[in-house]
């Protein structure tokens, strides 16, 4: 019976922690909630910033001029003698002498000894037909006696011989026939006196000795060789060029003037020593190899007697710089500033422009314009990482401008 009032005693205590629990909870939840709010209301605000930053690309330009420009074809040559031959003997005979001129690399001039064939057969040669000379005079100085006496004895058959008789009377067969024999006579000793002469053979022209193939002691004849001779006036260069560039070089043969030919060999000269041509023919085929068109370039004094230039070689490659026909109004730029589909970089009022230009030439360097650039046009020679029509554009040598930013809220 004493436990009766005691449990609604337990549910009241448990009904107040309860309530005492969801107010210390509902306590905290709003002072979280209050203080939430107080920090959103009470914190700085951002301000927004727009900026704009004023920059351009620095770039370096060159100012291009319409004009008349030559251009210059670069091609290989090669060199080759304007004059050469295989030197033979005319006569057979032992060689008996030489020229210290006569050797490999050696020079002569026109008419200059080389060898000697032994001549003493000649000179018999000659002998022997001086005295068949003198045997056929001294016949007909018989047979003109002869003729003498039959004259006389014509005279006293006159009337008795008719006209087809009169010249065996007279013996004129007999006179002729060794009249003949004293003509051949006279051209044996010609012959042989031309002989002997051809025992000593000299240097048909001023040449250099590329090749000697005999010595004194060799028995030479008239279809060995001796040796081989080139020609010193001047040497012949022969250049490949392509088809479509013929038009831009000048042939004599056309009006007169040839273009003038720079020779540069980098790899045997010294740096910058240039020698100097001109352009002779176009040789009327293809190189059957290459199919390129063969020019003929001609070089005076190719071994430099005359001067202080190096020598040409035979048969070296060499640079051929040859200096084409003038091309009127356009612009020459260097090749690397001309850009894919021929696009050239201008600078126009502080910004990129990207003209389409036509390109009527190109050489080893340069690329000759006629349309699309205009004399005082300013060109980008700079590499740009980012090539687009407007972008700024700022010269090299420009003073540098502040660069600024412009805020607005």
């Amino acid at each position: 019976m004493n436990d009766a009032p005691s449990k609604p005693t337990s549910i009241k205590l448990k009904v107040l922690q309860f309530l005492a629990t969801a107010i210390v909870c509902l306590t905290i939840l709003g002072v979280s909630v209050a203080t939430i709010v107080v920090i959103n209301q009470t914190e700085p605000k951002a301000q927004q910033i727009e900026a704009t930053r004023k920059s351009a690309a620095i770039v370096e330009t060159v100012t291009v001029e319409k004009g008349t420009y030559a251009p210059t074809l670069v091609v290989l040559g090669t060199v080759q003698a304007a004059q050469e031959i295989t030197l033979s003997p005319r006569v057979n005979g032992q060689v008996v002498s030489m020229s210290p001129k006569f050797v490999p690399g050696g020079m002569v001039k026109t008419g200059d000894f080389l060898l000697q064939i032994d001549p003493a057969d000649f000179e018999n040669t000659i002998s022997m037909r001086e005295s068949e000379l003198q045997q056929a005079v001294a016949l007909l100085d018989i047979e003109r006696g002869r003729q003498s006496l039959a004259k006389k004895e014509l005279a006293l058959l006159e009337g008795t011989i008719d006209e087809a008789n009169r010249a065996l009377v007279l013996r004129e067969p007999q006179y002729e026939s060794i009249q003949a024999e004293v003509n051949a006579a006279k051209a044996a000793i010609e012959r042989a006196r031309l002989d002997l002469k051809r025992t000593s053979i000299a240097a048909p022209f001023d040449a250099q000795i590329l090749e000697r193939s005999v010595n004194v002691g060799s028995q030479v004849s008239p279809s060995e060789d001796l040796a081989r001779l080139v020609g010193v006036d001047e040497y012949w260069i022969m250049a490949s060029v392509p088809v479509r560039s013929l038009k831009w070089i000048q042939f004599p043969e056309h009006d007169g003037r040839s273009s003038l030919v720079t020779l540069r060999d980098p790899d045997t000269w010294p740096s910058g020593v240039e020698r100097y041509a001109s352009v002779a023919r176009m040789i009327g085929s293809l190189d059957q190899q290459t199919r390129l068109a063969r020019v003929l370039i001609v070089v005076a004094d190719p071994l430099a007697m005359k001067s202080d230039v190096p020598p040409l070689i035979l048969d070296t490659l060499i640079e051929t710089h040859i200096e084409g026909r003038p091309i009127e109004n356009v612009v020459r730029l260097k090749r690397e500033f001309v850009h894919n589909r021929d696009t050239v970089w201008v600078m126009k009022d502080d910004k990129l422009e990207i003209r389409e230009t036509s390109v009527v030439f190109r050489d080893a360097k340069y690329a000759y314009i006629d349309e699309g650039l205009e004399s005082g046009d300013e060109v980008v020679t700079t590499t740009l990482a980012t090539v687009a029509t407007g972008i700024g554009l700022k010269k090299m040598d420009a003073s540098p401008e502040p660069q600024s930013e412009e805020s607005q809220e």
